[in-house]
């Protein structure tokens, strides 16, 4: 076999990161999820003696081992000694199956992506959601009396209301809500995940929660929509904005407050954004839409929650009567 003349797989990353993000149009978190996940798999190589392995040499044999690596790496999340999850050894492998594809994009010699075949998950992927009863409670948490409190209320009311991701709801800015003064309810354009637009809703609740923090704020030069409440916080935009972390921090903080059996996070807030739309009759495909989803089957994760309510009512009014 003829020495190969490519250069090892590790040294083509960056060039696949800068692909994910131009040419394919991932988010830079998705870009950055993959070097975490593919960190793993050159981990793997090294420990193998393997590091120098080229595109080209890339065997079935190789991947085999290491799907037999990750299925036997330790579960850190887990208190109780268990197996790495199958839903994470299937991210891992799907950031090396699209490092595949990118050097098939590239004219690069290597395994076709179907070699790398995904494990099948035993469990159906369950989605934690509240109810109407814990919205009340969690949206009712924060202390409005306080500027802290007004603009944690308008995080809470804006997340239920939209659906929005987290890092969308921390990237918006001012100038999104201009002209919404005297509208009752409001709608807006938005760039998502993977640079693809959509239109969200504020309800009346969610817009007026919003003017009120913004009339506590007071300040016209910082841009971002929410920011830092402190005394000493900064004068721009960029530093002032709120992280996706401190606002799950916000989120967890009134889920406990509220005394809630959910530890509630951003997505708990759109998860239950899309249950409520469901249980109130709103059809999969206008959910797809208000979520951003680009594949209906991601939708579809919802459907066991409407699947338990349709059995309920069966029960209740038909399957029950005597005849």
């Amino acid at each position: 076999m003829a020495k190969s003349s490519y250069p090892t797989i590790k040294s083509f990353l960056n060039d696949f990161l800068n692909y994910c993000e131009i040419e394919k149009g991932l988010s830079a978190t998705t870009s950055k999820n993959y070097y975490r996940f593919l960190q793993n798999f050159f981990t793997w190589l090294e420990k193998n003696n393997l590091e120098s392995l080229k595109p080209d040499e890339l065997a079935e044999e190789h991947i085999w081992k290491y799907r037999m690596y990750l299925s036997r790496l330790p579960n850190k999340t887990q208190k109780a000694k268990s197996g790495l999850q199958t839903s994470t050894q299937i991210r891992y492998l799907i950031a090396l199956r699209t490092l595949l594809a990118y050097f098939h994009e590239k004219n690069i010699s290597s395994l076709p992506t179907e070699k790398i075949k995904l494990p099948k998950e035993h469990h159906e992927k369950l989605i934690k959601f509240l109810d109407l009863e814990q919205i009340k409670k969690l949206l009712s948490s924060p202390d409005e009396k306080k500027p802290e409190g007004k603009r944690d209320k308008a995080i809470l009311e804006s997340l239920f209301s939209t659906g929005l991701r987290v890092a969308e709801l921390a990237s918006l800015d001012r100038k999104h809500l201009e002209g919404a003064r005297n509208k009752p309810d409001f709608e807006i354009s938005i760039i998502g995940k993977g640079s693809h637009p959509r239109t969200i809703y504020f309800s009346e609740r969610a817009l007026a929660a919003v003017k009120n923090y913004l009339n506590e704020r007071g300040d016209d030069g910082i841009e971002a929509l929410f920011i830092s409440t402190r005394k000493n916080k900064p004068d721009n935009s960029d530093s002032a904005r709120l992280s996706t972390r401190t606002i799950e921090r916000v989120v967890q903080k009134y889920a406990k407050k509220a005394s809630l059996s959910v530890l509630a996070t951003p997505h708990t807030l759109r998860h239950s954004f899309a249950t409520d739309l469901l249980n109130q009759g709103v059809d999969l495909r206008t959910v797809q839409e208000f979520l951003g989803h680009r594949n209906i089957a991601t939708t579809q994760i919802y459907t066991h929650v409407t699947n338990k309510r349709l059995s309920e009512i069966h029960r209740k009014f038909h399957g029950g009567r005597d005849l």
